[in-house]
This record gives structure tokens, C-alpha cells and sequence, in this order.
């Protein structure tokens, strides 16, 4: 399982999509974990990424994926992650 962060916003419309695009990923091709979190709560992440979000982010090698993305996007990043 290939555990992710969903950095957003409570108010940002983007996100919602995010969620969905990332969702039909999980659905259909991957066992992901993911883990949503509101950067306003996290200044450093907040600092970083307010002008991106959505992002996915993932912890253990640090990479991440700003929008815009779309299913390709994220099954590349994805692979990417798994492939070293």
C-alpha cells in the first residue's frame, strides 16, 4: 500500500476534484492510503504550497504532484513512486 498526503484547503473546489480524480486511481489500478490535510493548519506546508494545491504529496521520498493533474498524471506519479 502506498501511503499519500492530499494537501488543500477546507474551501478549495480543486480539491474536491482531486479527491475524485485520485479516488478512481484507487479504484481502479492502485491500493493507495490517503490522507487529507488542510494546510492552513501547517504553516511550513502552507508557505509551500498555498499557490499549488491540490497537491499529493508523498512523505517518503518527498515528492509531490501539483495541480493541475488528471488520472494519467496521477498513475504516473504513482508509478514512478513504486518503480524507485
Amino acid at each position: 500500500m502506498i501511503r499519500l498526503l492530499l494537501l488543500g484547503t477546507s474551501a478549495c473546489h480543486l480539491c474536491v476534484q482531486a479527491e475524485q480524480i485520485i479516488d478512481d486511481c484507487r479504484l481502479n489500478d492502485f491500493k493507495l492510503s490517503i490522507e487529507t490535510i488542510d494546510i492552513a493548519e501547517q504553516e511550513q506546508w502552507q508557505q509551500q504550497y498555498a499557490t499549488r494545491i491540490p497537491v499529493l504529496y508523498h512523505p517518503e521520498t518527498k515528492k509531490d504532484l501539483g495541480w493541475p493533474f488528471d488520472q494519467t498524471h496521477v498513475k504516473e506519479f504513482i508509478k514512478g513512486l513504486t518503480n524507485g
